[in-house]
């Protein structure tokens, strides 16, 4: 089967305060997503499954049946506070679902290939979209996955903290996923991490990190499945209503007992998004440029 692009589309953005997914960064009325879709189509894929809420499913669907749906054969999944394993339920006062991890198994029942996933909001560049696709269409299986790594001082915000999964790695091979939650950089150009007791912890400004642009082997989706139902017991007795299950929560075990190995195929294009609002103009200006220099035409879908 062909690949599949699965979107992670589901998020309102607290932090920056509004629903980003659908808010139009250049005149023509193109999302961030849109950029992603077009490097995705250019690369080979030709199926997309959006990860999305039934509260703006309409407003979401008018915008893609304008555009990259003309090309691609589409599919819709929804994450649902509720869509839980057999013998769990929701807690009392939980608003949120569990995480990318969770939004992932939405679309279980569609991913029925190798698949990549990508973040709605953020900007990978085409590179790594043409390293993953032919990874999947040539690589990709049970035992062997991959991931497009980003330097992390090429993915921060000037206007607060963010998380990132910073990568290790030997012989371009993944060995591990350390979660790094309130992430910057200093006046003086260094990155660093919050830690809970508020002390700093540098970070080298040339480690590699996850940006959720990832590809696997379709048996990942039982993979996740059963990791999930372990994370619920655990956030369930720690962090009921906030506790989250990542898309690459399962990894690290993986690594350590060798039954699946992850590529890490590298990209030199500068990642950007908008974690917060303050972010939005600097992103305006970008796609402006690109598409002002050719990298991408005025109008991505005529």
């Amino acid at each position: 089967m062909e690949p599949i692009l699965v979107i992670m589309a589901a998020g309102m953005g607290s932090r920056y305060g509004g629903n980003k997914q659908l808010d139009a960064i250049t005149a023509e009325g193109d999302i961030i997503m849109d950029f992603s879709l077009f490097d995705a189509y250019e690369a080979g894929f030709r199926r997309v499954c959006f990860i999305i809420k039934h509260d703006f499913e309409d407003v979401f669907k008018e915008h893609i049946e304008a555009g990259a749906g003309k090309k691609y054969d589409v599919y819709y999944a929804f994450q649902e506070l509720d869509d839980l394993p057999e013998g769990f339920e929701v807690p009392e006062g939980r608003t949120k679902p569990y995480g990318t991890g969770h939004a992932v198994l939405a679309a279980r029942h569609i991913i029925d290939a190798p698949f990549a996933v990508i973040n709605a909001d953020d900007y990978y560049g085409k590179e790594g979209f043409r390293k993953i696709y032919k990874f999947l269409t040539t690589k990709a299986d049970a035992s062997h996955n991959c991931m497009v790594g980003f330097e992390i001082k090429n993915t921060l915000s000037d206007h607060g903290t963010v998380s990132r999964g910073i990568c290790k790695a030997k012989d371009g091979m993944l060995t591990g996923i350390e979660e790094h939650l309130k992430v910057a950089e200093e006046a003086d150009g260094s990155v660093t991490d919050t830690l809970p007791d508020g002390s700093k912890k540098i970070i080298p400004a040339d480690s590699p990190v996850s940006m959720n642009l990832w590809g696997f082997g379709k048996e990942y989706v039982k993979n996740l499945e059963d990791g999930f139902k372990e994370a619920l017991h655990i956030i369930m007795d720690t962090n009921p209503l906030k506790g989250e299950y990542y898309i690459q929560s399962p990894i690290n075990g993986q690594i350590a007992d060798g039954s699946v190995s992850y590529e890490v195929l590298t990209s030199h294009d500068k990642w950007f998004g908008v974690t917060y609002k303050e972010d939005k103009p600097e992103v305006v200006a970008k796609f402006k440029e690109l598409k002002e220099n050719g990298t991408y035409p005025k109008n991505l879908w005529k």
